[in-house]
């Protein structure tokens, strides 16, 4: 159970983080935020929060693109993030949300003369999507947001509409996830995931270019796959028939993890069961994700005391 949040510089209990229904980010879905997720090593009673300082990063880069000027670099925000969980005592599977938003209670739609604000809390989180191991999709009717209009690079509270638009529709017609296109119809990602193809043991997925978050996830998979798995990776455009060939594919993103994808609009992808590739790709991720890999340990920082 949440306990606590960092609210207005400092921890404070939970039902003391409270915004007002004037407040502008509520309204205008002028805001950021970030998905981070620690892990439970059970072995080392331990809770390692994977890639902090890369996520706080990029926090930082979404929160310049809406004209913020946060009092906070990386290491202090994740030192505040590792005291709010240790805080909480958790020793399970945990998601931290941290946000940026425009704190005023004001009308007018606007990014500049605005005041800033953080806040953080975090609570015990497992799976994205129930059917981690054969996720059944359906490419969206819903376009992905194009980079000159709400740019995907940043994670934009008020653009994740988008995502459940997509993500609603695909429910509604029965699959788990959503596939999402471009203005020009190249694959982007899925709804709030990055999306991976496999053709002729070579890993295939949208570059940034495609208005794609830029993941973390995703750059972990392709250091990952490369070094680890000896796969060449390559990042190009993908077309969507193209996802109906494919010998298998998968979602990854903080929340989704590595997620095998088994059919896309009622097409079997490969044996419509999760693939050699992704497999391996999950088994190993889920290994370093729990600093049970030396080699990338300091990819996992301790939440309590060693």
């Amino acid at each position: 159970m949440t306990q606590f949040a960092f609210f207005k510089g400092q921890i404070v209990p939970i039902e003391d983080a409270k915004i007002s229904i004037m407040t502008h980010a509520f309204n205008y879905g002028t805001g950021c935020f970030e998905g981070i997720r620690a892990y439970w090593n059970e072995n080392e009673k331990q809770l390692f929060i994977f890639q902090l300082i890369e996520h706080y990063e990029r926090f930082l880069r979404s929160s310049r693109i809406l004209l913020m000027n946060l009092p906070f670099t990386a290491e202090r925000l994740s030192e505040i993030t590792v005291e709010l969980v240790r805080k909480e005592g958790y020793r399970e599977d945990t998601y931290i949300r941290p946000l940026a938003f425009k704190s005023d209670e004001i009308i007018g739609v606007r990014l500049h003369n605005l005041h800033d604000e953080v806040g953080i809390f975090a609570t015990p989180f497992g799976r994205y999507l129930e059917s981690e191991e054969g996720a059944r999709v359906g490419v969206s009717s819903w376009r992905r947001i194009d980079d000159n209009s709400v740019p995907a690079r940043a994670k934009i509270t008020g653009a994740y509409i988008n995502s459940a638009l997509a993500k609603t529709e695909a429910a509604l017609n029965g699959f788990d996830e959503a596939i999402v296109l471009t203005q020009d119809g190249h694959v982007s990602e899925g709804s709030a995931e990055n999306l991976f193809i496999v053709r002729d043991r070579v890993l295939i997925t949208p570059p940034v270019t495609e208005n794609i978050l830029e993941g973390i996830t995703r750059k972990v998979i392709i250091e990952l796959a490369r070094k680890e798995l000896g796969l060449e990776v390559v990042e190009r455009s993908i077309d969507r028939t193209e996802l109906y060939v494919a010998e298998e594919a998968f979602f990854c993103g903080t929340g989704v993890q590595v997620a095998a994808v088994a059919q896309i609009d009622h097409r079997a992808i490969g044996t419509g069961q999760i693939g050699p590739i992704v497999k391996a790709l999950r088994d190993l991720y889920f290994q370093v994700v729990r600093g049970q890999v030396p080699k990338y340990r300091a990819w996992c920082t301790p939440v309590y005391a060693v």
